[in-house]
């Protein structure tokens, strides 16, 4: 049975949740009417919160049982002497909990720091993809530019100006944009293969500044159109042409 004396010394335990099922109870009724383990309980469960501030991967289910193994083999540190009784009473609190609370901290530190890592590596992943595409990008707009058959045209949007290359040979076309108007929130430029009037969707160019290689084949389409769109494109045009470019 656990005294009054000893409920004092349960707001670590209970902080990390390391209560059996009675101590907790107990110690539940002791903390509606004891202010200061009410105030003590807030400020370990903020220590734990910051610990775990960031982002941080689901510890699997085992691992709190694993802890909780290991708890009776812990080594505690003896209680210190010559203190005045409060001192005392927060240090036998600390002392006879410090092994919990710690290894509670540091499975919330260790879980931080690995959301950490994994968020970490997956930016470098993120990076090393999109670098990878605009290589793939580059060397397909130059295999256009240095095609035998090579064609270009050019046309103005506003200040700016777009041309379009294409190779029949390769059966492919990119767009390069300079200066071309900047959109609005929630806008961008969507080109499109003009099917003898019947527009395709080619490919999206979020900036009027920039180079892409259209998507899908020329497949005997007689130019390209540019539209602007909202985010994402769409498939049919929802406006007027802002650039209309021939195969000629």
């Amino acid at each position: 049975m656990t005294s009054a004396a000893d409920l004092h010394t349960l707001t670590g335990a209970y902080a990390v949740h390391a209560l059996d099922e009675p101590e907790r109870k107990a110690f539940e009724r002791h903390l509606a009417q004891c202010d200061a383990c009410t105030q003590e309980v807030r400020e370990f469960a903020a220590t734990l919160a910051r610990l775990g501030a960031a982002e941080s991967v689901m510890p699997p289910p085992e691992l709190r049982h694993r802890v909780m193994a290991v708890l009776p083999s812990v080594r505690q540190l003896p209680p210190l002497v010559s203190q005045d009784h409060g001192a005392r009473h927060r240090q036998a609190r600390l002392v006879r909990y410090w092994p919990k609370f710690a290894l509670a901290a540091s499975v919330a530190l260790a879980a931080a720091l690995g959301g950490v890592a994994v968020q970490q590596h997956d930016q470098a992943r993120q990076a090393e993809v999109q670098a990878s595409r605009l290589q793939e990008q580059l060397a397909r707009l130059d295999a256009l530019l240095t095609a035998p058959d090579s064609r270009t045209a050019t046309g103005r949007a506003g200040s700016g100006v777009g041309t379009v290359v294409w190779s029949k040979k390769l059966g492919q076309a990119g767009f390069l944009a300079a200066g071309m108007p900047a959109l609005p929130h929630g806008r961008t430029y969507q080109l499109w293969f003009d099917d003898a009037g019947t527009m395709r969707p080619a490919g999206l160019l979020p900036a009027g500044d920039g180079s892409l290689v259209l998507t899908g084949a020329i497949d005997g389409a007689g130019g390209i159109g540019v539209t602007v769109e909202p985010d994402g494109g769409s498939q049919h045009p929802t406006g007027r042409p802002v650039m209309l470019l021939p195969f000629s």
